[in-house]
């Protein structure tokens, strides 16, 4: 008997392995946790797995025994997303193609991989676990049209109109599906807001506890953010002081942890304990003073369906209305706004925009060259935020003297 361990294959070995066609004859396994209905038992990534290599065994279908860091283990593939979620943005590229972004890494690696036939198949427990929007649907069955081995355990459907339509059946109903869940949270949300609920985070100087109707004060900070708007309405406090005593006092902004990496967002769901990130309190600084003293959450107020600050029934109020109003009086005199009296000659400005949010590219020149950066929405997808203008006029040479 061999004592000698086995060498561990890397992530390099194992995309070659499959590129050379080393799991042509295999399948992979595909679990996904929705995001919007966490209480059925089919959406438990532990039962999708037992569900599906029971299937596997049932059918003699052969799993690739791949481990890849961020993909796979042992062939099992488990991703946590909102399966309803659709990227609302289709690129028309060259040669008549139109590019639709998937917003499920793992599932696009997947499709990647099927889409070269590296694997004869995929299986998953039933159709909702594979899409819930129009746009995987499509990807789905044009998988299925090129001859791609797709199974469900839950389902079977049948090469023929009744199979077809059996097919078209459940993927209206979890579409249907999806689309009552998330209608029912917003109507939740809507309707709580109505009343005065706080439906979102209350900001540091509460505590949250995992309910809407109740956002009780922090009794360590919010004391001190209390003499925060008092010292500030005085206008004898600057930000900086401010900041600086909050410190003294052993003020800290409210446990955050820090974001994720890819890795740790692509981590199998029995990796949680292993990947728990640590809490930190950080300091607070001069920009979050700021913050605070501009939230008219601090009154006792909270947003409307619109936008609007009404009165809430979630919290007490830390600073008066009248005491708010003084703060945002003396920082409005400290503000000092800078103005061009003559705005500089720059080529193509105001012409440029994004084609998404609309958002113009401002020139600036930097190093003798000129650049054009834009300051997109924070959900544009655009991810061109800035260019030289050797960019933009060899656009503009594609485009032709003949065309506008």
């Amino acid at each position: 008997m061999s004592t000698k361990k086995q060498k561990k294959i890397t992530d390099k070995e194992v995309i070659a392995l499959v590129e050379k066609g080393a799991f042509a004859d295999s399948y992979l396994v595909y679990g996904r946790r929705s995001t919007d209905d966490t209480d059925t038992q089919k959406n438990s990534l532990t039962y999708q797995k037992s569900e599906n290599v029971r299937f596997a065994r049932k059918e003699h279908l052969k799993i690739a025994k791949i481990t890849l860091q961020g993909f796979s283990r042992d062939g099992i593939i488990s991703e946590r997303h909102s399966a309803f979620t659709e990227k609302p943005k289709l690129v028309f590229g060259d040669n008549n193609t139109v590019q639709y972004e998937i917003d499920r890494p793992k599932f696009y690696q997947l499709a990647t991989w099927l889409n070269k036939r590296y694997f004869k198949g995929v299986i998953f427990l039933c159709w909702d676990r594979a899409s819930r929007n129009k746009g995987d649907e499509k990807i789905l069955r044009t998988f299925l049209n090129m001859g791609v081995d797709i199974r469900f355990v839950l389902a079977r459907y049948e090469k023929t109109s009744a199979g077809e339509l059996h097919m078209d059946i459940d993927g209206m109903f979890s579409v249907h599906h999806s689309r009552v869940t998330s209608e029912k949270v917003s109507l939740t949300i809507k309707e709580s807001r109505g009343k005065g609920l706080v439906t979102y985070r209350a900001p540091v100087g509460y505590l949250n506890k995992g309910s809407m109707d109740s956002k009780p004060f922090d009794p360590i900070r919010a004391p001190i953010i209390r003499e925060m708007f008092d010292k500030a309405a005085t206008g004898e406090w600057s930000l900086a002081d401010i900041a600086r005593w909050a410190n003294e006092q052993g003020f800290t902004m409210a446990p955050m942890r820090r974001r994720r990496t890819q890795a740790e967002r692509l981590a199998e769901e029995e990796d949680d304990v292993r990947l728990e990130i640590e809490k930190v309190c950080r300091p607070i600084t001069p920009n979050g003073v700021h913050k605070i003293l501009t939230n008219r959450f601090y009154t006792g107020k909270t947003r409307g369906n619109i936008g609007e600050w009404v009165l809430s029934i979630s919290h007490d109020a830390i600073a008066s209305d009248e005491v708010f109003e003084r703060v945002q009086h003396q920082l409005q005199k400290k503000n000092k706004s800078v103005h061009y009296t003559k705005v500089l000659e720059h080529p193509l400005r105001g012409i440029v925009n994004c084609t998404i949010c609309k958002r113009v590219y401002t020139p600036y020149p930097k190093k003798g060259i000129m650049y054009y950066g834009a300051r997109c929405r924070k959900d544009c997808p655009n991810p061109r935020k800035s260019f030289n203008i050797d960019f933009i006029t060899e656009k503009i040479g594609h485009i032709g003297p003949n065309r506008t």
